[in-house]
């Protein structure tokens, strides 16, 4: 089952503060700086969220997400530069801390019918993670390098 508006419109500000402590305890941005970037961000997700209901092809969330944020960002925009300088505020990561509270919550309830799958789901899962961690690795080193950063 699809989730309802009324959902989305208490989720977001959770994920909204989630985000703003992020960004304030793990890069010491002040929570009243990052506020108009959030905002933003929350009010793209809101938007393609209702682009999924009314736009006839059948995109995910993500994507309208994706054309949404570039179209604001663009240069055409006449509000790009307030959207690039707000979201500029936000660290990469801030986003992905609460992402990946959510993804550990949803799995944490999961966790019975996934240990039911047998031994050899956990191994793949444990070789999952891992060379995803690893390559990230290798990803983040390469581009470090090649940008001089070490």
């Amino acid at each position: 089952m699809a989730i309802r508006y009324r959902e989305w419109l208490m989720l977001l500000p959770l994920v909204g503060v989630g985000i703003l402590l992020a960004n304030w305890v793990g890069y010491g941005v002040n929570a009243l700086d990052s506020l108009p970037g959030v905002l933003i961000m929350l009010a793209i997700a809101f938007v393609a969220v209702v682009c999924t209901r009314v736009i006839p092809l059948k995109l995910p969330v993500v994507a309208y997400c994706s054309l949404l944020g570039m179209l604001l960002a663009s240069p055409i925009s006449p509000v790009s530069t307030f959207v690039v300088e707000a979201v500029e505020q936000i660290n990469f990561a801030a986003p992905l801390t609460i992402v990946g509270a959510f993804a550990g919550i949803s799995v944490g309830t999961e966790i019975k019918r996934f240990v039911k799958q047998g031994w050899q789901m956990i191994l793949i899962s444990i070789l999952v993670m891992t060379a995803t961690f690893v390559g990230s690795a290798c990803v983040a080193q390469l581009a470090l390098k090649l940008t001089g950063n070490i």
